[in-house]
């Protein structure tokens, strides 16, 4: 009778540590089905005490799991878009940081970020084209950078350089208007060019006079 009496308690006390669990474990589930946005979980009536526990408990790991994934893949996701926004001046993604996002937002984001990461790569290569034809026709000018910009353009490398709107913009104006210069120059050489030869011409110089010289 001393040892029934001690495996009945043992019993006893074993269902009230299962009630338990089951209660935190439901108030848990509860949360983190909010949290993930995801229906509630239903358990099966016909399961035993033990069963209905474990199978709680098992889905709690199971979503503090995801919890965690999206939760971190939520941080790498942010750390690449701060990066990105550094580089592209654009705003950081619409999006609660202090909450755990949901499926749809995290492939939301990931697509966002594709769409950064392929408008960052358009414009290095815009900016690495046009800073080499700038630096030919500064040459070619013989033109000092005089501002801050031109010596942004000319000294700074596409992993530094700021890759906004506004500076590619800039850096298109600025390549027309040096092109614009030295279509000037060319034309205004090309007159003189013109004027020169109906000077030979009215002075009669030779021809081998005429290739002999510096201006020809």
């Amino acid at each position: 009778q001393s040892l029934l009496d001690m495996m009945v308690a043992e019993e006893e006390e074993l269902k009230e540590r299962l009630l338990k669990s089951i209660v935190l474990c439901r108030k848990e589930l509860d949360t983190l089905c909010r949290e993930l946005q995801l229906g509630p979980f239903e358990i099966e009536e016909e399961s035993t005490i033990l069963q209905m526990e474990k199978k709680l408990r098992m889905h709690v790991e199971v979503l503090q799991k995801q919890k965690r994934d999206r939760t971190q893949e939520m941080k790498a996701l942010r750390e690449q878009d701060q990066e990105l926004c550094g580089i592209l001046c654009t705003p950081l993604f619409s999006i609660d940081p202090g909450r755990v996002p949901s499926l749809e937002e995290l492939d939301s984001y990931r697509r966002h970020l594709a769409s950064l990461n392929t408008l960052k790569e358009q414009r290095r290569e815009e900016f690495v084209s046009s800073k080499r034809q700038i630096i030919l026709l500064m040459e070619e000018l013989d033109h000092t950078p005089d501002s801050s910009f031109e010596r942004d353009v000319v000294c700074e490398d596409e992993e530094t350089f700021c890759l906004s709107e506004d500076n590619i913009m800039a850096l298109q104006n600025l390549l027309q208007q040096l092109e614009a210069r030295r279509a000037l120059n060319e034309a205004a050489c090309t007159e003189l060019r013109a004027r020169i030869a109906a000077l030979w011409e009215r002075l009669r110089i030779p021809e081998e006079e005429r290739e002999s010289s510096a201006l020809q």
